[in-house]
């Protein structure tokens, strides 16, 4: 079990590189979104591990902020199952299990194969050539190695091949399942197989609809 250990996380104001926590975030985010963003990148870079704990005091501080805006943020990571919250012990980096990682990508498995049937009989050429586009970005983010910018990427195309299916209550499920699978990817696969696994991953389910959305209009 990873060792537990104190947040350590860049300001939000700090400029930093792809390789930084705050990379690719806006100018014009909101606070709440920078620090929800510095947390999820430093998660995905590994820069926070698994049962790191991230005492509200600790990031009031850091980011010059009141509890109530910190306690949100922390809500919404706990929400997309970045974060777990435990009354009298705070917050701290979710520490997803062997079953909870089996049950995670069973659950992907299912959902995905319907997402990626419905979207193939609904999609158009131009979201087709959207898919090829995304899946160009994803590309360029892995050649560059910013591991940040690929995650959101490639859980992008996924989530954008759920909204093609043009089911909401599959897309619901699906945008929890890959939060939490970009999790468990980000923090347990050795980061030198991340790009080549996932972009294999993300290429398979493009063409799929995208053959077979071709094929039925010839």
């Amino acid at each position: 079990m990873p060792r537990s250990s104190n947040a350590r996380l860049p300001a939000a104001d700090t400029p930093l590189r792809p390789s930084g926590a705050l990379s690719s975030v806006d100018e014009g985010d909101d606070v709440e979104s920078r620090i929800y963003r510095a947390v999820f990148d430093s998660v995905m870079n590994q820069r926070l591990t698994p049962g790191t704990k991230l005492p509200e005091s600790s990031l009031c501080e850091l980011f010059g902020v009141s509890r109530s805006v910190v306690r949100k943020v922390l809500q919404r990571l706990a929400h997309d199952h970045i974060v777990e919250l435990r009354p009298h012990r705070g917050a701290s980096v979710a520490v997803p299990t062997v079953e909870d990682t089996r049950q995670i990508f069973e659950a992907r498995h299912v959902v995905e194969a319907a997402t990626v049937r419905l979207a193939a009989q609904h999609a158009s050429d131009a979201d087709v050539a959207g898919l090829r586009r995304q899946l160009a970005d994803e590309h360029q983010a892995v050649h560059r190695f910013d591991q940040p910018a690929w995650t959101r990427l490639a859980s992008s195309f996924h989530l954008r091949i759920a909204a093609l299916s043009r089911n909401p209550i599959l897309q619901r499920y699906l945008e929890e399942i890959v939060s939490r699978c970009s999790l468990i990817v980000a923090l347990y696969e050795p980061p030198a197989t991340r790009p080549a696994s996932t972009t294999s991953t993300s290429a398979s389910s493009t063409a799929s609809p995208a053959a077979t959305a071709t094929a039925r209009r010839r």
